[in-house]
C-alpha cells in the first residue's frame, strides 16, 4: 500500500511539473470580428505580459521589427480582398509583424507564415503602413488586439495603441 502511495505521488509530481512547464507565459489568443462589408478579420496571437516593462524599451524596443505578439509570430487572416490603409490585400493569411517607433510604427503584412520563433521572412512583405502611435483609452497589461465592426484594427498594449482600418 505505502509503495503504492509513494508509486502515485511521484506519478502526480512528474505530471504537474511537466504541465508546469508546459505553460506558456504569454497566453494564445484569438480575435475574430466580421466587418459591416461582411469580411471577416481573425487575428491569432500570443499576449506578452509588461510585467513593469515599457513598449518601446524592454519590450518591443523602437527600432527592431517585432512580431507583433509572442511565441508563434502573430498571424491575420481576411476572408476577401481587401484594403488595408489603402493597400490591396488579396483574401487570406499572413504573419503580422511591426516595426515600433517612438513617434511611428511600421504595421507590416508579411506573406510567408513562419512556424515558431522571432525569425523575420525579410523579403516577404506584401507591404508596410505607417501608422502613428496614439496614448490608449485605457492601460493594459497583456498585450491584445481588437476589430470593430468598421474594420479597425488596434494593438493596445501598456498606454500605447496603433491602430490601422481594413476595408
Amino acid at each position: 500500500m505505502k509503495k503504492l502511495l509513494f508509486l502515485s505521488a511521484i506519478v502526480a509530481l512528474a505530471t504537474s511539473t511537466t504541465l508546469a512547464q508546459n505553460a506558456k507565459p504569454s497566453p494564445p489568443a484569438t480575435v475574430t470580428e466580421t466587418t459591416t462589408k461582411g469580411t471577416t478579420i481573425t487575428i491569432n496571437y500570443s499576449q506578452p505580459a509588461l510585467k513593469g516593462r515599457s513598449v518601446g524599451k524592454e519590450v518591443a524596443p523602437y527600432g527592431k521589427v517585432w512580431r507583433a505578439g509572442a511565441n508563434e509570430p502573430t498571424t491575420i487572416e481576411v476572408s476577401k480582398d481587401v484594403k488595408v490603409n489603402g493597400n490591396a490585400l488579396p483574401a487570406g493569411k499572413y504573419s503580422l509583424w511591426a516595426l515600433p517607433g517612438e513617434s511611428e510604427w511600421e504595421v507590416i503584412i508579411n506573406k510567408e507564415v513562419p512556424r515558431w520563433g522571432t525569425m523575420y521572412p525579410e523579403g516577404k512583405d506584401a507591404f508596410r503602413v505607417k501608422v502613428k502611435p496614439t496614448k490608449a483609452p485605457a492601460t493594459t497589461e497583456r498585450m491584445t488586439f481588437t476589430i470593430s465592426k468598421a474594420g479597425k484594427v488596434a494593438l493596445l498594449w501598456g498606454d500605447t495603441e496603433v491602430a490601422f482600418n481594413v476595408e
